[in-house]
């Protein structure tokens, strides 16, 4: 095995430039077909899912009480100002890969590593998770419909299910979608979004005509004391202080599990391939699309919290028995429907998200280079696309995977402050590249950004950070055993190009070029212009 240049070390870093030419020279160009609003919809599929149905409620009723809108205000300021930090990110290195792509310019191949296993197991827990909970949804459904399935069969359904076959069937047809091309699966997922944003508006209309505002005192109730079986949080093992529920730490407790609603706006650099301008139009509609969920989300809480008092909201489906409680249950109907197709489109978003980062990370060499190949057929990584529905597949079969929740929140909080970090470095490292977005009042916002996602990082639980723990072990085995060495940074002249770059089964496709080309451009610093953050 050929040494590189870079020697073989964890520390390589894979060159600025490298990162346009493997793109821009490459046979395996993914093709681009986003928009601004494509991506806009792309964050909106991802960030709008049953949470907004049933997150607020239950929080509200377990952890914060009315004081869980302040708490959604917090998630939004730190997913804030964690999408200013992806937004100049991917403005600057706008190729797919997302937070793994930027690690790897700017860390080294090892933190990068680091980064797209902790990417991993974000969109694999997302999408096993959304998967058994739009089983359930289905089922109220068509009970709501008077449509009873025999006890039989309904036993298959449920999210707590032994064995659940719908949402293995579910993933299945969502994989084929996503695998036979991404034109399709976006039109299927503007229609499916437009749909259900008008589901939300709709609840939020009729909601605001019942609400009482009794049911917003206390504000912020008495703290009570956790249990004595509950896990603690990391920062309250810290302490040696178990902080319970309600009061004003139960207020940051819940935020902690609300971005978890939040998260996807990420997700969005994952497609910066496969974007029209992506230096503009994925900052664009990264900012819009966490600005317009915050909106949305607000409102819902504000609505939720207001028709009934918290105590009575931690059910299965708080939404539904709020309205039917103030005597509009015929919307319970509409919200079902509207958290079926929710909880789809964030499917579909995640496992597009997934087959992007298993793609750069197969055409990097820290996976097998099959991962890394386009078809020719479909004009998508389908071999990615493929293992990452089978991943999820697996997961979706455990029947305790509901209890996995805060891991795909501390995943995405991992890469949340590597990006924060990594505005600072590249700064300082390449102060002249071009960027599409900056980030104003460097270093104060990154590191806001930064302070935000650990603060809220040390209010997960620590049986989350022992698995989080674990999982990051594992990859740092495959990482040493595998990865290091078939690194492409690593093999560079002896590396294999016709096998990585195309698909033998299908022929390998042509190298697309449209009018300008993304390159790494380095221009003079220039001072920024008041109030315009936005550049071509």
């Amino acid at each position: 095995m050929a040494p590189s240049a870079n020697g073989q070390t964890v520390g390589r870093r894979l060159p600025v430039e490298s990162a346009f030419t493997r793109v821009e020279d490459a046979r395996h160009r993914l093709p681009r077909l986003f928009g601004r609003r494509d991506l806009v919809v792309l964050g909106l599929g991802v960030m709008i899912g049953s949470g907004i149905f049933s997150i607020s409620g239950n929080q509200a009723a377990k952890v914060a009480g009315p004081a869980v809108i302040l708490s959604f205000v917090i998630a939004a300021i730190v997913c804030v100002l964690a999408a200013a930090c992806y937004a100049e990110l991917s403005s600057t290195i706008p190729v797919s890969g997302s937070a793994y792509t930027f690690s790897y310019v700017t860390f080294g191949e090892m933190w990068a590593w680091l980064v797209g296993w902790a990417l991993v197991l974000e969109l694999v827990t997302a999408a096993a998770i959304v998967a058994r909970v739009w089983s359930a949804y289905f089922l109220a459904t068509l009970d709501g419909f008077g449509v009873s399935l025999p006890a039989g069969v309904a036993k298959f359904f449920g999210p707590d299910a032994e064995v659940n076959l719908v949402a293995p069937v579910l993933l299945l047809i969502l994989t084929a979608m996503i695998v036979t091309g991404t034109k399709l699966s976006a039109r299927v997922l503007t229609v499916v979004v437009i749909a259900k944003v008008a589901v939300i508006l709709l609840v939020v209309i009729v909601g605001a005509m019942h609400i009482d505002t009794d049911n917003y005192q206390p504000f912020v109730p008495m703290a009570r004391a956790a249990p004595a079986t509950a896990s603690p949080t990391l920062l309250g093992w810290i302490l040696d202080s178990s902080f319970g529920s309600f009061g004003m730490m139960g207020i940051f407790t819940a935020a902690s599990s609300i971005v978890f609603a939040y998260i996807g706006f990420d997700l969005i650099a994952t497609a910066s391939e496969d974007a029209r301008n992506p230096r503009k139009t994925v900052p664009q509609g990264m900012l819009l699309g966490v600005g317009a969920v915050t909106i949305l989300y607000i409102a819902m809480a504000v609505v939720l919290v207001g028709m009934r008092p918290y105590g009575e909201l931690g059910g299965s489906a708080p939404v539904s028995e709020a309205l039917a409680a103030v005597g509009v249950g015929w919307a319970a109907k509409v919200v079902n429907l509207g958290a079926l197709l929710a909880l789809m489109t964030v499917i579909m978003v995640v496992l597009i998200a997934q087959s992007r980062v298993l793609f750069n990370m197969g055409r990097d060499g820290l996976l097998p280079k099959s991962l890394g190949r386009v078809s020719r057929v479909y004009s998508s990584p389908a071999r990615a696309a493929a293992a990452a529905g089978f991943a999820a597949l697996v997961l979706t079969l455990y029947p305790k995977v509901l209890e996995l929740e805060e891991l795909l929140v501390i995943g995405a909080l991992f890469c949340f402050a590597f990006c924060a970090i990594g505005v600072l470095t590249l700064r300082r490292s390449e102060p002249n590249l071009e960027r599409g977005f900056r980030v104003p009042m460097v270093p104060l916002i990154p590191l806001l950004s930064l302070g935000a996602t650990l603060w809220l990082m040390l209010n997960l639980r620590t049986s989350t950070w022992t698995k989080f723990g674990i999982w990051m072990v594992v990859g740092l085995l495959i990482y040493g055993l595998y990865g290091r060495w078939h690194s492409r940074l690593a093999n560079e002249d002896s590396w294999d190009y016709d096998m990585a770059d195309t698909d033998p089964g299908t022929g390998g496709l042509q190298a697309i070029r449209p009018e300008g080309e993304l390159r790494a451009v380095r221009t003079p610093p220039q001072k920024p212009t008041r109030g315009k953050h936005m550049r071509n």
